[in-house]
Formats: C-alpha cells, sequence, structure tokens
C-alpha cells in the first residue's frame, strides 16, 4: 500500500559501528527522535526538520545523514549516505518498495569551525572509522608507536632553492605541496587513532585523493620496485572526497601489514644533494639521460637509504654543472668554443645572430648556426637530399635546435648543418635554410622532406631564400602527413589506406587505394586532393625523394643527441663535434677497407642489387629486339609487361 509519509527514527549523539552483515548505531547518549517525513520531502526540507527536532545548533554543526540501507541477498544491511533529493527518495522508497516499516537514520554531528587545509578537505568530516570500516580491523602489525607524520619534501635545507631554477622541473616532475595539518583538531585525532590501529607509517594527502600507506616515500611505490619489493608489505590504504558532500570514502585497500619497522629505509640528513652530485658524475658522464629513479637506486645500492625524488633530481643537476659548466656562463663561453672550432677545422661554418643593447661591447644572443668542413665537403657526393627538423632544448634556457641531415651511399645519416635558436617559427627557419643555401651547399634540385611546420611551408616558398623550385623541391614526411590525417579523421583503417596510397610506385595501386579512401570517407578523399599530391606521394614524387619517404635520418640523429638536449650549450655543441668525428673516423676505415678488397659500391648498394638479382631469378625473360633491346617479363604472378633497356623503362611502371 502506497503512504504519503513515511516514519524515520533519527539516531544522534552516539557513533556507528558497522560489522560484517550490519549497521548499528551505538552509545551511552544516544538520543532518538521519531519523524514523520512528506514522501515528496527534499534534502534541505529533511535537514530543517531534523534541526528543529533534534535542536541541534546549525550554525555550530554541519549534519551527515547515514540510512540504514537493506540488501536483497538475505538479511544484510549497509550504510547509505544521504546527501541530495535523489539520495532523500530512494531512502524514503525504501517502505514501499521493501519489507521495513520504519527508516532508521544516523545523524554524524560535525563542527563547522574544525577543518583542515582547505586543499584537502575537511578532517572533521572525514569519519572513515564511523562509516567505513576501517577502526574495526585489524591487520598483521598491531598499533604503531608513534604519530603520523605529515607529507613533504625531504630534501637537504641548504639545497631547497636551487640557484640555477630547477624548482620548475621540480614541479614538473611530480613532486608534491606540504599539507599542514592543524593536530589540535578532534576529527585528526580521531583519524591519528585509526591510522596507529593500522600501523599508518606515512600520510600523502592532495585533494580531491587522500593516500595513506605504510611506503616511506611521497609518492605511490609500485608493486615491482626494489623498495617494495625489499619490504614485502602490500599495505595501502587510498580514500577519495565524496563529490558534494564532507565525506571521504575508501576506495582501495590493500592488507594486511607483513612488515616491520627496521624494514623501513629512511633518508640521513648528511646524506645531501652535494654528496649525490658527486657519486653520480660518472653516471652522468656515461650516461646523459640518467633517471632520478635510477639515481635514487644507485644511492640505495651504495648506502642503504632511501633519499626523496627532489633530493635526487637537485642533486642530478649540479652534477651537470660540475661536468658541463654553468648554464648562464656557458653562452659567455660560446663565442670562444666555435673559434676554436674554426681554428683548428679551417673551413667551418659559423654564423651569429644577435640583438645590440644600450651597452657597450655587449650584445644579447639570439640565434647561432654551424657546419662542420667534412659535412660540407662530403655532401657533395651524397644524394642531393635532405632532411629537416627541430627538437626542444631542456636545460634553464629554453630554445630550439634546428637540424639538416643527409643521407650517404651506404643509407646513413649524414650530418650537415646545426642551429641554436630561440625557436621554431617563419623567421628562424627562414634563416637557417639561408645560411644553408649562402654557405653549405649550392646544389640545384635539392629535395627537402619536413613535416608540415608553418614556418617550414614559408620559407620554402620564399624565393629569396633559393629553395622554391627549381632550385629545390619540398617534400612532406609521409609519418607526419598520415599523423596530420589521423588528427583530422581519427580512423586506422584509413591513415592505414594513406600510408600505402603515399608509398604506391604505380598508378594501378595509388588509384586503388584513393578509390577505397573515397568509398569509406569523401571527405578524407577530398582532404588528400587538396594536398599536391607531390607533396607527399611517391607516384607523383618525380624521383626527387630517391625512396626517401620520412625525416627518420633527422630524428634517429635527435635520438642520439638525447639527454643533451638538457645539457649547457656549450656541452651540446662539443657533442656534435665529437659525434660527427666518430662517424667520419669509423667511415673512413669501411670506405678504405672496401677499395682495398675491390669493391666498387657500399655494403647497402650490394644488398639491393642481390635482392634483385633474387627476385629476377623467378622471373620469365625473352628477347625480342636486341637492336632497341626489347624485353618481354613474365612475373611470377603471371603478368607480362615489356621492357625498354636503351630507355629504360617498363610497362610495370617501376
Amino acid at each position: 500500500m502506497f503512504v504519503s509519509t513515511i516514519p524515520v527514527i533519527c539516531y544522534y549523539n552516539g557513533q556507528i559501528v558497522r560489522t560484517k552483515t550490519d549497521v548499528e548505531y551505538e552509545g551511552s547518549e544516544t538520543c532518538i527522535a521519531p519523524l514523520k517525513i512528506p514522501i515528496e520531502c527534499t534534502f534541505q526540507q529533511l535537514i530543517d526538520m531534523i534541526y528543529s527536532k533534534t535542536t541541534i545548533d546549525k550554525r555550530r554543526f554541519n549534519l551527515v545523514l547515514i540510512c540504514k540501507y537493506p540488501l536483497r541477498n538475505g538479511n544484510r544491511f549497509q550504510p547509505f549516505p544521504v546527501r541530495d533529493d535523489s539520495s532523500v527518495g530512494e531512502m524514503l522508497d525504501l517502505v514501499n518498495t521493501t519489507t521495513i516499516e520504519e527508516i532508521e537514520l544516523y545523524i554524524k554531528v560535525v563542527r563547522v569551525k574544525a577543518q583542515l587545509n582547505q586543499s584537502v578537505g575537511s578532517h572533521e568530516d572525514l569519519s572513515i572509522r564511523d562509516h567505513y570500516n576501517v577502526g574495526q580491523s585489524v591487520y598483521g602489525c598491531g598499533p604503531s608507536t608513534g604519530a603520523v607524520p605529515n607529507t613533504g619534501l625531504d630534501g637537504d635545507d641548504d639545497d631547497s632553492a636551487d640557484e640555477e631554477g630547477n624548482d620548475q622541473d621540480v614541479n614538473d616532475e611530480r613532486a608534491r605541496d606540504d599539507v599542514d595539518v592543524d593536530e589540535n583538531a578532534s576529527s585528526f585525532r580521531t583519524f591519528n587513532q585509526v591510522l596507529e590501529n593500522e600501523q599508518g607509517i606515512y600520510v600523502s594527502a592532495q585533494a580531491p585523493y587522500c593516500d595513506v600507506s605504510n611506503h616511506q616515500d611521497d609518492e605511490t611505490l609500485d608493486e615491482s620496485s626494489p623498495e617494495a619489493e625489499e619490504c614485502h608489505c602490500p599495505w595501502k590504504l587510498r580514500a577519495m572526497v565524496m563529490k558534494d558532500t564532507s565525506l571521504f570514502v575508501i576506495n582501495k585497500y590493500t592488507g594486511p601489514h607483513t612488515c616491520v619497522n627496521p624494514c623501513l629505509n629512511q633518508d640521513h640528513h648528511q646524506l645531501d644533494s652535494n654528496l649525490v652530485a658527486s657519486h653520480i658524475k660518472a653516471l652522468i658522464k656515461a650516461q646523459f639521460t640518467l633517471s632520478t629513479a635510477a639515481i635514487q637506486a644507485s644511492v640505495m645500492e651504495k648506502w642503504g637509504y632511501q633519499i626523496s625524488y627532489k633530493k635526487a633530481l637537485d642533486g642530478k643537476h649540479k652534477a651537470i654543472r660540475q661536468l658541463f659548466g654553468d648554464f648562464f656562463q656557458s653562452y659567455t663561453e660560446l663565442p670562444r668554443l666555435f673559434l676554436a672550432i674554426e681554428q683548428s677545422n679551417p673551413g667551418s661554418i659559423v654564423i651569429w645572430k644577435t640583438l645590440e643593447i644600450n651597452m657597450p661591447n655587449t650584445e644579447i644572443f639570439q640565434r647561432v648556426f654551424w657546419s662542420f668542413k667534412p659535412s660540407i665537403e662530403g655532401f657533395q657526393h651524397c644524394r642531393p637530399v635532405i632532411s629537416i627538423d627541430g627538437t626542444h632544448l631542456y636545460g634553464k634556457y629554453k630554445g630550439k635546435l634546428l637540424i639538416a641531415m643527409g643521407c650517404d651511399g651506404n643509407n646513413q645519416l649524414f650530418p650537415l648543418a646545426f642551429a641554436i635558436t630561440e625557436g621554431e617559427n617563419t623567421d628562424s627557419w627562414g634563416w637557417f635554410l639561408a645560411s644553408i643555401r649562402n654557405t653549405v651547399t649550392q646544389r640545384m634540385g635539392i629535395c627537402v622532406i619536413s613535416d608540415r611546420h608553418l614556418g617550414i611551408m614559408a620559407a620554402m616558398s620564399d624565393p629569396h631564400l633559393g629553395w622554391a623550385a627549381p632550385s629545390a623541391y619540398h617534400r612532406i614526411c609521409m609519418r607526419h602527413f598520415a599523423s596530420n590525417f589521423m588528427t583530422r579523421f581519427k580512423d586506422n583503417v584509413l591513415k592505414n589506406l594513406v600510408c600505402r596510397a603515399a608509398l604506391a610506385s604505380t598508378e594501378q595501386k595509388f588509384d586503388k587505394h584513393m578509390n577505397t579512401i573515397g568509398r569509406i570517407n569523401l571527405e578524407a578523399l577530398q582532404w588528400l586532393e587538396a594536398v599536391p599530391l607531390q607533396l607527399w606521394a611517391l607516384l607523383h614524387d618525380g624521383g626527387r625523394r630517391y625512396g626517401l619517404m620520412t625525416t627518420n635520418i633527422s630524428e634517429v640523429f635527435n635520438s642520439v643527441l638525447k639527454g643533451a638536449h638538457s645539457l649547457p650549450v656549450t656541452a651540446l655543441v662539443q657533442l656534435t663535434f665529437f659525434r660527427l668525428n666518430g662517424y667520419f673516423v669509423a667511415r673512413r676505415e669501411l670506405g678504405a677497407n672496401r677499395l682495398a678488397s675491390d669493391e666498387r659500391f657500399t655494403p647497402y648498394v650490394d644488398a639491393q642489387i642481390q635482392s634483385r638479382v633474387v627476385k629476377a631469378g623467378s622471373m620469365e625473360i625473352v628477347l625480342y629486339d636486341h637492336v632497341q633491346v626489347l624485353f618481354h617479363v613474365k612475373s611470377r604472378r603471371g603478368r607480362i609487361h615489356r621492357l625498354n633497356l636503351h630507355e629504360k623503362k617498363c610497362t610495370c611502371d617501376e
């Protein structure tokens, strides 16, 4: 039978106790307030009725409502938070949908003034013990004797402010802010007792999440990490604030404790970032990309202490400065370095662009371009194709490293020119390409492969820079082009068809893939046709690419310089010098050995010839005209093509 008012029994001045199958309200001062709640009652109306019935001061206390909610599976009950009109309606509907005749509503009275730092939420509202059965469980180790410490980065005091501006880097690499807790708040004492019962060794809180675990670091340890393997204790508790309420909900719990306190490694105050820097200098010198986690592991292995993430990062920055110099001073020393390079390598090119200021003998650095003499000479014997790309500099002073790469006869990368600029834009790319054209190579018909950066597109079309057709030809990297297409249409099938069309060497294959794209998505076909085909399709390239479809050769060299992007600029320039010197020495020896063995071609060319010989062995060849050198060639699939060897043409279009 449907009723218009619902009997609700309100319990207050006690505490909620939850067992495996039931929820009860206990306390020596527990009070009961019976109410008749209209079926259309709203949450605010319910709150007002409770304040009126119980005489609780609404100016000093907030109310947290928990309903005893029956489960369908057996005679079991669970706490059900009542926090809005929808949950009120669901609570009142229990009388009509279940066998209960009156509803039990448990009231948690919360002081308004007792609060934690606003970024985390109110610990007075943190009723984990009452509502979510944390305090009712016992796990392994038993209670902890110490108070629960607050979170924070335990970096050394003398290194807290890095003079090189490393604070921004720390923020970018997951450092957390400290959370201040009012230890006098009664609710925090309750929370502290909960953690002591569970032996919570460390607390880290960041709104709207709260982690409580036995890990000593300020970030949750992965189960496979060395620290977790050493400790062998899986205990972890994670909570988050419920939306539109003042409650924390435990959404992840792992237990019980299997650890003892001696296995929890702590940091040492004398193990500061200066000592870390001196320890890892040799490691940084051997590997620029040494991660902060690897530094922490190395310190742990040597001294047996787990240092913080911030201390490891500070130590890495100090080691870099000790090895490669100061970031600011490196710009002062850069002219001297390039002067030494020009004097020791005659014919090398260095071009500066600076900004003048109203100070005598002082200029502001903007850009520098350099190319080594062996690169300039060697490129005359390479294919007329260069790949250009830019990459970020991650040191104290940001910028871009622009690179131009060629491809030698062994299909290996051939570093050609470099530049450090303030960024990637039309002016910087135009200046870089003009420097190459004026000082490095004046070869006509060079093919330039790049991505579709607007600065590059504008510079390549500028007739005053010497890169417009027929002096040079611009082509787009197939991988970047497919990525742009994917960003626009978000379809992997279409993306694969675009790549196949770009690589097609015959009109039949190209038309087949383009027609398939049109049948699937006409807009995608129109997008492709709007871009000139010679920019991205091998079939319409005119042979300018020499088979190179991507900017991989320049990106490979970027990966070779990986790690150096975060070093001072003098170290970066020296690295390009020594890398190129290593390339030329190794390839000179290879070339000398090939010539001594009377080898006419490079290993790459020999491999290509051999693969084609193997492929031709499965074909039938018939000579029809020895004067005009005409052949009929029958492929393995039974297709017959006509080959004119004199004109170097075949009906297969390959």
